[in-house]
């Protein structure tokens, strides 16, 4: 009790390990797992007070209060709703025991401290979240541009001035248009499931 007690008051308590595949079940994260929804771990940093699951589909973190308290709140994240930002990887100096991962989902900031001995295998995990990060960016853009284009095609009709009839029968068409063309761009730029990216650039 006295070293886990030395432990936290250290800070080391706060350094994680990454969790192995063959030991996924052994994780208070993998309760939350949605298997029903084809949901798969692909990351997991465990620490003595929290776990950090990356899954295909969602950012999961089993928040402890301490390395000395049983009690956890679990967060969800999912990637349709929560965008990754800012990720960066910072390296170990000469005395340090850990590295970094730092990155923002919404308007929530984490960093994560991970043995240096597993530095090599967290790049990993900077490379698909840093390539999330640029694709769920450029998908907004689109996703605002395709948005634009259809407001735009709203006000030339409204300028156009046709007669009553005509107007409300174009609309109508248009607003059939603008609801299946929006529903395919949201299909092609609000992606759900980064499974493809982890299994690129995870190699555990």
């Amino acid at each position: 009790m006295l070293k886990k007690l030395a432990s936290d008051a250290l800070g080391l308590s706060d350094i994680g390990k990454i969790i192995g595949p063959a030991d996924y079940d052994k994780t208070d994260a993998d309760d939350y797992i949605r298997h029903e929804d084809n949901e798969k771990i692909y990351f997991l940093i465990k620490t003595k007070a929290d776990e950090y699951c990356f899954t295909n589909l969602a950012f999961i973190h089993v928040d402890g209060d301490t390395a000395v308290s049983s009690k956890r709140t679990l967060k969800r994240y999912a990637y349709s709703q929560y965008k990754f930002a800012d990720v960066a990887l910072e390296t170990a100096g000469k005395v340090d025991l850990d590295v970094e991962i730092k990155f923002t989902l919404g308007n929530q900031a984490f960093s994560i401290d991970v043995d240096k001995k597993q530095l090599d295998q967290l790049k990993d995990l900077y490379k698909a979240l840093g390539y999330i990060a640029e694709v769920t960016h450029e998908n907004s853009i689109q996703m605002d541009m395709a948005t634009q284009s259809l407001d735009r095609a709203v006000q030339v009709l409204h300028n156009a001035r046709p007669s009553d009839v005509q107007l409300a029968d174009q609309y109508k068409q248009l607003t059939e248009f603008g609801f299946d063309w929006m529903q395919q761009a949201r299909a092609k730029y609000h992606e759900k499931d980064f499974g493809a990216v982890f299994e690129k650039y995870i190699n555990n």
